[in-house]
């Protein structure tokens, strides 16, 4: 026993090659693991994409009119000090669809992190005074404090705004997967696409990034 002990503890430090079978097991299940998890993260992207299909527009003439027009928020700096152009995107879409006339009022849904550090913002205060310079009176618009995730953006709208339809603010991609917490809440949703950040670092973090945030979309309607 003791012997037996030895050799497995010297397999543990790397003393002794691990079995071929063993490693051929491990190697297996870890490929196995990866498939699965390939697979989650692709259906939950190809229901997400499907289910918006046909209710996200690049051209505000085929946005139909809503009411309210509801403006997924970030900050106009990055954590890293940066400039976030998908702030300025989101401005000029909400400003083009507003002098369109396809929406009457904006609720700017965002969180306010002036506490969290050196780059924090005020998100619906730094929305607002960006429209209201692109000419957007002030009256038009609700701050919405509770967007610190597009869940709580989309869970607002309805119970505390009582909305039946809106038209989402944000790139395609976030409004795909608003368009999918909309409809689990009972608002038509469609969405008005801004333009990506035109940093081509950015576009790829951010797509990886939703990848996973669609895995957890769902993981969040099933609690």
């Amino acid at each position: 026993m003791d012997e037996q002990n030895s050799n497995l503890w010297q397999r543990v430090k790397g003393a002794l090659p691990m079995p071929k079978s063993t490693l051929r097991r491990i190697l297996k299940y870890l490929a196995i693991a990866l498939a699965l998890m390939l697979v989650v993260v692709f259906t939950c992207h190809f229901i997400v994409v499907a289910n918006a299909s046909g209710r996200t527009s690049d051209n505000v003439g085929e946005v139909p009119h809503n009411r309210y027009g509801l403006l997924l928020g970030t900050s106009p700096i990055t954590p890293g000090g940066a400039h976030n152009y998908y702030f300025d995107n989101r401005i000029i879409a909400t400003d083009e669809l507003y002098k369109a006339g396809k929406i009457d009022s904006i609720i700017a849904s965002g969180g306010d992190y002036t506490a969290t550090g050196r780059y924090g913002c005020d998100e619906p205060a730094a929305m607002r005074d960006s429209l209201v310079a692109r000419g957007i009176p002030a009256g038009r618009i609700i701050l919405d404090y509770d967007g610190t995730r597009t869940l709580n953006s989309i869970a607002k709208a309805k119970t505390v705004y009582g909305l039946d339809s809106v038209t989402l603010i944000s790139q395609k991609y976030h409004n795909e997967r608003a368009i999918y917490l909309a409809d689990r809440y009972g608002i038509y949703a469609v969405g008005y696409n801004a333009e990506p950040s035109p940093i081509f670092k950015n576009r790829v973090k951010n797509t990886v990034r939703e990848y996973f945030a669609r895995v957890k979309l769902f993981i969040d309607i099933l609690l």
